[in-house]
């Protein structure tokens, strides 16, 4: 059965989320086609989820097109949020199994190959009340091609779940710009043990960090202010001159930033290797010293001192794990402006 509907998980769409068995193979070019089913497999096997977002892009019939491509600078394209359609057209009403299934096969490479099926898994049980996966919506901005000038950007929404392909067509900005994840997992409002979510280890990993901290380095990182969810509002960044919540890492010990970085690593290990390089790389080019962590006692499941809320920041980046009443994650990071 269904998990209870999310209240603050509001459908935002900007128009207008059961499991099924998928084909395994694409729609692809004239040549390809005269491949044998095999050499198919392997080759889709092999490809990048933005070559697979040209294919499904050379796969749409005009009158698809019209419902789902738009211009590369639509604002649309910016949007994030916590349950939201790009388009009222859900992947299983509007594309052939083929394009279904290459609309997986993109889905999965966005994550590495030992996260890729539990979180498709999630994404099909947040909406399996609706559909499940093919429930879920996808918009195409620009023009996905092999010229080095094709700006393109692939946007995958639904309920707890927003992801993006962009071939680094968006410039300075980790996995193409802002992201959302998220799981509900036995009911709405999960327990203190959060059983069953898989993104729960993200939550025990950053209480390893608070448990590190010494008594006055705890006093700063713990607040009671945790930032509302606003949409695409939520993730707006900080900047040098802006309020940073929490223990400034510039006080911590070399061994307590090591331990960050090595919470930061567990915390992108659903990812490709590619976006999880990439947000490490501006975080790193902004520095470590940069950043702020808080946790917030305000929002503390079965007040056991297990802080389900959690925040890094600084100028450049924002990772916000909100873990109650169930696990809602906000991200955008950004390579540092120039000085």
């Amino acid at each position: 059965m269904a998990t209870d509907r999310c209240p603050d998980c509001s459908n935002g769409s900007a128009e207008g989320s059961g499991r099924r068995t998928f084909l395994k193979h694409a729609a692809v070019g004239a040549a390809a086609l005269a491949l044998s089913p095999s050499l198919l497999r392997a080759e889709e096997k092999a490809a990048e989820a933005e070559t697979l977002v040209q294919q499904l892009y050379g796969s749409l019939k005009e009158e698809q097109k019209k419902e789902v491509c738009f211009a590369y600078d639509d604002p649309l394209r910016l949007k994030v949020d916590n349950n939201w359609h790009i388009v009222k057209k859900t992947i299983a009403d509007f594309y052939s199994k083929d394009q279904q299934a290459l609309i997986r096969d993109i889905f999965m490479k966005l994550h590495s190959p030992e996260y890729a099926q539990r979180v498709h898994d999630q994404v099909d049980h947040d909406s399996e009340d609706i559909g499940g996966f093919n429930a879920c919506a996808v918009a195409l901005f620009g023009t996905p091609g092999k010229a080095a000038d094709s700006k393109f950007e692939f946007v995958f929404t639904g309920r707890h779940v927003t992801r993006r392909c962009d071939g680094n067509s968006v410039e300075g900005a980790a996995f193409g710009g802002p992201i959302f994840y998220g799981h509900a997992s036995k009911s709405f409002n999960e327990k203190a043990d959060h059983a069953g979510n898989i993104y729960w280890y993200q939550g025990l990993r950053a209480n390893d960090v608070y448990k590190a901290l010494s008594g006055k380095q705890q006093e700063l990182a713990l607040r009671s202010d945790s930032r509302p969810e606003r949409g695409t509002e939520t993730v707006k960044l900080a900047g040098k001159a802006g309020e940073k919540h929490g223990v400034p890492l510039s006080e911590l010990s070399a061994d307590q930033k090591d331990l960050v970085r090595k919470v930061l690593a567990d915390v992108l290990a659903p990812f490709r290797k590619a976006d999880s390089d990439e947000a490490m790389k501006y975080i790193d080019a902004a520095g470590i010293d940069q950043l702020h962590m808080a946790f917030y006692k305000n929002m503390d499941i079965g007040s056991d001192g297990v802080w389900d809320v959690w925040q890094l920041e600084g100028p450049n980046s924002l990772w916000y794990f909100r873990g109650a009443p169930h696990v809602h994650t906000w991200v955008n990071i950004r390579e540092p402006e120039k000085a």
